[in-house]
């Protein structure tokens, strides 16, 4: 809608996989044209699972891709790199941006790019600084978060499932992108900007000092559902459900105090211990004792009764949930509102999201993916002002998608 942040500006993504695509995808959800360019047949991602039970279609490539348009082309061919290229640094103040993960596609670096537009702004997502490949699953075993999480009784490696550092990756290159638009807008200069992700993932732990304090104290070790550097630990109710509970703040602290009617046995213990529980660091010190406290009342309720409990309160918890229960409160109507349903082509009623991000209180549209290839002829007479019968001649040449 035109009241959206970034309507009229025009990206055109060449990305596969989830960094590159969730930029593009943010881009678009804040009003950006969001041409995204895929091979004749589509990407690598094209048929990544999970994939739909009836028809077999992609709903992560349909999911990663909602809100942009389609563009199909040959790009081994001569004529159809042309075309992409000539889609990157078309004219306008709002044009010429790219954001790209292509690997061993030279005709597409950012000095082909420029040759045609000084100005043009090209953000590359890459694995390696050095150029070499990285997915998030080897980039979290190099940085060794892998090393972090687990049981506490075991060294084996545990590999996390969400693709954090690639999301990440994605939220600094549209970050990368605008800002070298705001500058470009003040200055005139285009920008050649790489993200590896490695190097994501390396700041990222760098950030946080766990580095700095593995230099100091060496490895951390593992402690399963504990918290690290306060008191967070997870406990079993009556029923044999799950509950996390945290509490970062001597408020959350004396609320959990409170709801669990240990305040005056882990007073007593503080003084036997010569310690001071509003301090977190000694929370986190003495979490196994503290925990063994408050596991009895925990172990005497039903999940219910000691949600209740908690909530009234004011303790920082909540409960393990499986993906299931997620979909059974959006499917009766009492899910969080950032989640939407909508009819995507090809598939059928999908599971999707508002972009986050709320203006004046209220979620952005929700929009659908293109079908591969469906842009097409409307993206390059827009653009490029081809006319229907120079379009008719790609497509027999092979160059185009129907």
């Amino acid at each position: 809608m035109s009241g959206q942040p970034l309507a009229g500006l025009r990206v055109v993504e060449f990305a596969s996989f989830v960094a590159g695509p969730s930029a593009g995808m943010t881009l678009a959800q804040l009003g950006a044209q969001v041409i995204r360019i895929d091979p004749l047949g589509g990407g690598p991602d094209y048929r990544r699972w999970p994939v739909a039970r009836a028809s077999g279609e992609s709903l992560y490539w349909n999911s990663l891709n909602r809100g942009k348009q389609s563009v199909a082309v040959d790009v081994r061919s001569p004529e159809g790199r042309e075309l992409v290229l000539a889609l990157a640094t078309a004219p306008g103040a709002d044009a010429g941006l790219v954001v790209d993960n292509a690997v061993g596609r030279p005709w597409f670096s950012y000095e082909a790019l420029a040759a045609r537009r000084a100005d043009v702004i090209k953000v590359h997502i890459g694995g390696q600084a050095g150029g070499g490949p990285a997915v998030d699953y080897t980039v979290n075993t190099e940085v060794g978060v892998t090393d972090l999480t687990g049981p506490a009784d075991t060294r084996t490696p545990v590999n996390h499932v969400l693709p954090a550092w690639d999301f990440l990756a994605g939220t600094t290159a549209t970050t990368a992108l605008l800002a070298a638009l705001h500058r470009r807008e003040r200055t005139g200069e285009g920008a050649d900007l790489r993200i590896a992700l490695a190097d994501v993932a390396l700041a990222g732990v760098a950030n946080l000092g766990w580095l700095s304090e593995v230099r100091e104290r060496g490895d951390r070790p593992r402690h399963g559902n504990f918290v690290y550097g306060t008191f967070g630990a997870d406990f079993v109710t009556a029923d044999a459900e799950r509950v996390m509970i945290v509490a970062l703040t001597p408020r959350q602290w004396a609320a959990l105090g409170s709801a669990t009617g240990t305040t005056k046995v882990l007073a007593a213990l503080e003084e036997s211990l010569g310690a001071d529980f509003t301090d977190e660091a000694q929370r986190y010190t003495h979490r196994e004792t503290i925990a063994a406290v408050m596991r009895p009342w925990f172990g005497a309720r039903s999940v219910d009764a000691a949600a209740a409990a908690l909530t009234e309160a004011g303790v920082l918890w909540s409960r393990y949930r499986r993906m299931s229960d997620v979909v059974a409160d959006f499917e009766d109507g009492t899910g969080p509102e950032v989640l939407a349903s909508v009819d995507q082509p090809g598939i059928g009623p999908v599971i999707s999201a508002h972009n986050p991000i709320r203006e004046n209180g209220a979620y952005g549209p929700v929009g659908v993916a293109s079908a591969l290839g469906a842009d097409t002829a409307r993206v390059f007479a827009d653009v490029l002002g081809l006319d229907a019968a120079e379009l008719d001649r790609l497509r027999r040449a092979g160059v185009i998608g129907d």
